[in-house]
């Protein structure tokens, strides 16, 4: 079964043990945003992937299932 892009990211913040509402703030997110876009309440655009690559210091490759997700 192929992980999502938002099941990824959920995974990146558990393995690397951040905090969601600081993982929001460093992307420009506010958490209840945040919340709403991970939990797929919100939709999830392209612009958004780079912000978020960065909050969770990782690549893009990381979040679309192209390399493993390290801690």
């Amino acid at each position: 079964m192929q992980e999502t892009v938002l099941e990824r990211v959920n995974a990146v913040i558990r393995i690397k043990g951040f905090k969601q509402y600081a993982v929001a703030e460093r992307a420009g997110f506010k958490p209840k945003e945040f919340n709403d876009l991970i939990k797929g309440r919100k939709t999830f655009k392209a612009e958004y992937v780079k912000p978020i690559c960065k909050a969770l210091e990782v690549t893009p490759n990381v979040l679309f299932g192209f390399e493993d997700i390290s801690a």
